[in-house]
């Protein structure tokens, strides 16, 4: 007979697949776009074997799915949910732990004083667009945007700024996003444009994000 112990110990599975930082980023890169092995070892510093046994405990958590297409076994995410899911994770490691707050204080260490670079809440976001008054600014690489992006966002990868700069206006705010929270992309992108005279600040979350809280896409 089933008990309730049986239960969270099917729960724990869950748990215990995202319980490590390789397989979290696996997360994180299928919440972009779907992929295959190679990719994804190749996106996150991993060899395609260490990649490999990751997926298989995602996939047996039920975190993700493949799909055979020619040669390639492609990876994604089963469940929208998942990414709010480690948005909580994240919250709740961000308010109860002192080494997470240590880390992500320095992870964006060069914020001025000031707070002109405070990020953007997804509120202020969506008031801004109301009213026109945004230019939104993907930096993510062309392949990401091509799977999803927010509405009428222009996509300049963080490489190719100088060459675009003309895209982009100087009499409105622009507001850079990447792949979420943590994601470099945005922040340099930011600091890059601001020295050269930009109105701009980053969104505090990213496309995963926006697209789990079923918010308009492009």
């Amino acid at each position: 007979m089933t008990s309730q112990q049986d239960v969270l110990d099917t729960l724990a599975q869950v748990a215990r697949a995202m319980g490590n930082g390789h397989r979290l980023a696996l997360l994180e890169r299928l919440a972009q776009m779907d992929a295959p092995v190679e990719s994804l070892a190749s996106k996150t510093n991993l060899t395609l074997g260490n990649a490999s046994q990751h997926l298989q405990q995602l996939r047996r958590a039920g975190l993700v799915t493949a799909s055979r297409s020619g040669k390639q076994m492609i990876y994604r995410l089963t469940d929208e949910r998942i990414v709010p899911l480690m948005s909580l994770l994240r919250q709740v490691a961000e308010t109860n732990l002192a080494e997470m707050e240590r880390l992500v204080s320095q992870l964006f260490a060069d914020d001025d004083a000031g707070g002109a670079m405070k990020a953007v809440s997804r509120q202020e976001l969506l008031a801004g667009l109301e009213r026109g008054e945004v230019v939104l600014l993907d930096v993510r690489p062309e392949e990401e945007y091509a799977a999803g992006h927010l509405p009428e966002a222009l996509n300049i990868p963080l490489a190719s700024l100088e060459t675009m700069l003309d895209q982009l206006p100087r009499d409105r705010e622009i507001v850079a996003y990447c792949r979420g929270p943590y994601c470099a992309l945005s922040h340099e992108a930011v600091m890059w444009l601001r020295e050269r005279g930009f109105q701009v600040r980053r969104f505090a979350e990213g496309f995963p994000e926006w697209k789990a809280a079923g918010l308009p896409l492009g």
